[in-house]
């Protein structure tokens, strides 16, 4: 069996704070950057997977 990851979708896709964010809304931004002072530098549980997998934290855009 390969143990492959699955790409985390939840922070990409469907959170409002991050993609909000990640499209330049400025009360999105300020409610991210909470969030990263507080869960620290790769944000939520779904932000650290989205880091892990993709190498950008929640608050940068994923490079193509």
């Amino acid at each position: 069996m390969t143990d492959q990851k699955k790409a985390p979708v939840f922070c990409e896709n469907y959170c409002l704070v991050c993609r909000g964010a990640r499209a330049g809304n400025g009360f999105f931004k300020a409610i991210q950057n909470l969030e990263l002072k507080i869960f620290g530098a790769k944000g939520c549980p779904w932000g650290k997977a989205r880091t892990e997998y993709y190498g950008v934290t929640p608050d940068k855009p994923i490079p193509k």
